[in-house]
């Protein structure tokens, strides 16, 4: 089983910066999927950015060119930056990870994980 803790949200104002971490431990696949979800208030949980351990990765069509993802395999940390932060990106966000085969195309959709972190909340003010 893998444990994940993310860390990193605050409040912000928009059009500021965060970086997400989600520090991974215990049983971690050779091969994987890794990702982050946020879920609003009243929301269904959606799926932001995916990486494949093989570095492929997939953003939601709403953080492209804002948001980034991306891995410290020494340390096994999953990271998000995200730039230019909007109102509508307020959520709590959640890591997650599943075992993929090699050439699997990852996937932002929570039904395909098993692993999740708890959540870290990130603010955005107007």
């Amino acid at each position: 089983q893998v444990q994940l803790v993310e860390s990193g949200g605050d409040s912000v104002q928009a059009g500021g910066s965060l970086r997400l971490s989600c520090a991974a431990s215990g049983d971690i696949y050779p091969s994987y999927c890794m990702g982050w979800f946020r879920q609003a208030p009243g929301r269904e949980r959606e799926g932001v950015a995916v990486l494949h351990s093989d570095g492929t990765t997939n953003y939601a069509d709403s953080v492209k060119g804002r948001f980034t993802i991306s891995k410290d395999n020494a340390n096994n940390t999953l990271y998000l930056q995200m730039n230019g932060l909007k109102p509508e990106d307020t959520a709590m966000y959640y890591c997650a990870a599943e075992g993929a085969a090699m050439g699997w195309v990852c996937k932002a959709l929570p039904n395909e994980y098993n692993n999740w972190g708890q959540g870290t909340q990130v603010t955005v003010s107007s």
